[in-house]
């Protein structure tokens, strides 16, 4: 993979998908550093934004993302990373990140 880090000033999206359900667990962004730990470890490793520091995912809670398969996009600037969660992914304790539904707004 040639990913284009450098086309988000060093960062690049991963979506993280359960491999079994192909329900969305979360979103993070991975410098190259996240991502080579990633492929080395076997564990969902991101970028914090934030603290500006490398993180894997349940490093604290326990609730580890073991990678089961990495695709990179057309454009290779986006990953999608099935993963077998251990534990609930989001910080709330919900199995997902994406628990809030907005307002749809169909225009025609």
């Amino acid at each position: 993979m040639k990913l284009q880090f450098e086309k988000y000033n060093g960062l690049i999206p991963a979506i993280i998908q359960d491999h079994q359900t192909n329900k969305v667990l979360m979103l993070g962004f991975m410098n190259e550093e996240a991502f080579q730990k990633t492929q080395e470890k076997g564990l969902v490793t991101f970028f914090s934004r934030s603290r500006n520091t490398i993180w894997t995912k349940g490093e604290t809670s326990g609730h580890y993302l073991h990678v089961v398969e990495i695709m990179e996009d057309c454009d290779s600037d986006t990953l999608l990373i099935k993963a077998k969660p251990e534990g609930p992914v989001c910080h709330t304790g919900a199995d997902t990140c994406f628990l809030k539904k907005m307002r749809i707004i169909y225009i025609s």
